[in-house]
């Protein structure tokens, strides 16, 4: 008999241990015939058109599919094989041409619009009464009103896009697994911190080879950009990362062209002048010169304390070193920490061990429990896709199962760099009733080497707090429509429960409840303490107008960029860049071909890498709140759980966000926090 396909009917414990690369292509056909029957259902129903019938019919009606393309995408994403691959880009483009053709099809755009006018829609409050301004305003701004040429376009689009950005994606990854640089000897690597030593040599044996390995991968690329005395290996290093996918097989740059160009015929398709437009209506900033404008405040704000920043590098550098030439890319990493050291008498690799990483999740569960009441624990019952991921249970104060989640922590080459959350069931709420959610965090953290465990950097500690936040955030969802449910919020919005978490990081009180050497048990000392707050402003504008930087090639891009009237891709992007860096760029300066967020997928930050710096300044002024009541106030925390973290996008985010506030939003907060004010 034949085991019937795991990804026909994913439950709870999803079958990551059955599942197969065979399985992909089968269930997708099974599942998006599913799909379009229940969306005829929709528009051929018979009986009067009402709320369960029509929206609520269409909340659902992909359900089955999102869920196992959710778990085909994590799975090419965590433990990618050739076949699996293969196999995602085959179904992928079908079905990003499916989901774009939702809001298409005409007798379901006349169902919405008939239900719309009826006395119930008037009468919708809440969730729903949104669900069904989204619904229309989605379907109007993504081209229901269109010919039939126009939407067959929109189709085609669509599934050229999905094509374009897996491979862009895939080219990423295989590019930066491709590459290691074998030394041979440790003198080579004077000044790289011994848990990083170890790290390589451990690497190169793994591989079979002699010496130690350096890659492209965080734990090995962070520690050489920052501490290798060797100016040549770091250089090599830098310029390997920073060209990542620009030439050879696997160069992204014709697919960045490709993509820009499609992304702006569908906007101008849909009636817009570009792709920020399109994409920025339905966002906090509403429009790409409010995201400009933003950016540009914050550059003005920032720019006298970044020049001041680098001037003062450049000082030190030529008051340690011997080198005269100019300081390039691949030194600012490395003179930084000298420079931090010096000021500070701080080295980050000092609290390495007071972060091991089975106490750093002990932090963020206790952490979450004094804020928010919950008790996690951990889960034995779920299936993993490596045996290095751990599963746990998020529980109420009752007992109440809220959700569980998986943990997925360390590189691997089959494994996608950065860290991200994603989920894979959204829980549903029906006559006062909360079904559990599902999701996941993954990390490419300081992997454990032989007896000694995962020592994690106060970096990689604020990127799990962060993760955590986005978990946290679908885990406590609290909203009827599954499509408003959790994380899918405006994406200016949706890095605020995630940013405003790394905030607990820089707290004594709550790193002492974790934070223990892992040989003494002993907490931080205060002194190194003291270093660590006293640091945290180091560089800040520097930091700041990186993010900015990339915040303003997005945009440009995807406003401004034309072929014929700007020249090639890479130079007007490199040019781009320059005022908010450093030090000069070399000509192969390539980093946009490798930018994951703005070209792995159809949209991602795609005219949106401004919400990071957008949402930092909700975080901040949102966490002077705490400051004032108390940094685990039972009381703010409870609010912001009610207001933020249960209410997904039910409501408008500004009135979230007022709701727990009880007022705008500030960008004083941020600015003090980072040291960009000037001392009184």
């Amino acid at each position: 008999m034949t085991e019937p396909n795991p990804l026909l009917s994913i439950q709870f414990n999803v079958p990551f241990d059955r599942i197969t690369p065979e399985h992909v292509e089968p269930a997708i056909g099974v599942l998006l015939k599913q799909a379009e029957l229940a969306l005829e259902e929709i528009e051929n129903c018979p009986d009067p058109r009402d709320y369960g019938n029509t929206l609520g019919a269409l909340d659902v009606a992909t359900e089955s599919l999102d869920t196992a393309m959710g778990v085909i995408g994590h799975l090419e994403s965590v433990a990618s094989t050739t076949d699996l691959r293969q196999a995602y880009n085959k179904i992928q483009p079908e079905v990003s041409a499916f989901y774009a053709g939702i809001v298409l099809r005409p007798k379901l755009w006349t169902a919405i619009k008939q239900f719309a006018k009826s006395d119930e829609a008037r009468a919708l409050t809440g969730a729903r009464k949104r669900y069904l301004k989204k619904t229309v305003d989605d379907f109007r701004r993504n081209g229901a009103d269109l010919g039939e040429a126009g939407k067959e376009r929109l189709r085609q689009i669509s599934r050229e896009l999905a094509e374009l950005t897996s491979k862009f994606s895939q080219n990423v990854v295989d590019e930066t697994a491709a590459f290691e640089l074998l030394v041979a000897t440790e003198e080579e690597l004077r000044g790289l911190p011994e848990p990083a030593i170890a790290q390589a040599k451990a690497d190169a044996d793994a591989k079979g080879k002699s010496g130690y390995r350096l890659t492209l991968q965080a734990p090995s690329l962070i520690p050489v950009l920052n501490y290798l005395e060797d100016r040549s290996i770091r250089e090599k290093i830098w310029r390997a990362y920073n060209t990542r996918a620009s030439s050879g097989d696997l160069s992204n740059v014709d697919l960045t062209v490709q993509i820009l160009a499609l992304r702006k015929e569908q906007a101008q398709v849909l009636g817009y002048n570009n792709f920020a437009e399109l994409v920025l209506e339905d966002r906090m900033a509403k429009s790409a010169q409010t995201a400009l404008a933003f950016i540009t405040d914050l550059h003005q704000r920032s720019a006298k304390f970044f020049e001041r920043e680098t001037a003062a590098l450049d000082a030190f550098r030529n008051s340690t070193s011997h080198d005269t030439t100019a300081m390039c890319p691949w030194d600012v990493g490395y003179y930084s920490e000298k420079q931090r050291k010096a000021l500070f008498d701080f080295d980050q690799e000092a609290l390495r061990p007071y972060l091991p990483i089975d106490q750093v999740m002990a932090g963020l569960f206790e952490t979450a429990l004094r804020l928010y009441g919950l008790r996690i624990t951990p889960n034995t019952t779920l299936s993993v896709w490596h045996e290095s991921v751990k599963t746990y249970d998020i529980l109420s104060e009752t007992g109440e199962h809220l959700a569980s989640f998986y943990a997925d922590l360390f590189p691997r080459e089959e494994k996608r760099g950065g860290a991200w959350m994603n989920s894979f069931i959204s829980g549903t709420q029906k006559a006062g009733k909360q079904s559990p959610h599902l999701g996941l965090i993954c990390a490419n953290v300081t992997p454990p080497l032989g007896d000694r465990p995962a020592l994690l950097t106060h970096d990689e500690l604020t990127t799990m707090f962060h993760e955590f936040g986005h978990l946290l955030h679908h885990c406590l969802s609290r909203v009827e429509v599954r499509s408003l449910a959790g994380t899918n919020v405006a994406w200016d919005f949706v890095e605020l429960p995630s940013q405003i978490m790394e905030n607990w990081c820089w707290e004594k009180d709550a790193l002492d409840t974790f934070a223990k050497h892992y040989e003494s048990g002993e907490t931080i000392p205060q002194d190194l303490f003291d270093k660590l707050k006293r640091a945290r402003t180091y560089r800040a504008a520097s930091a700041t107008m990186r993010q900015l930087g990339f915040a303003r090639v997005d945009l440009g891009l995807h406003v401004e960029y034309q072929p014929g009237v700007n020249g090639d891709l890479l130079t007007y992007a490199r040019e781009t860049l320059q005022p908010y860096a450093p030090t000069p760029f070399p000509e192969d300066y390539a980093m946009l071909v490798s930018f994951s967020h703005l070209f792995s997928s159809p949209v991602g930050y795609a005219a949106g890498y401004y919400s990071y710096k957008w949402a930092e300044v909700l975080d901040a002024d949102a966490f002077t709140r705490f400051q004032k009541e108390g940094v685990f106030s039972e009381q703010v925390g409870n609010e912001f759980r009610r207001c933020i973290l249960e209410a997904g996008d039910s409501e408008d985010p500004t009135n979230l966000y007022l709701n727990f506030m009880g007022r705008e939003p500030s960008l004083d907060a941020l600015m003090v926090r980072s040291g960009l004010v000037e001392a009184a």
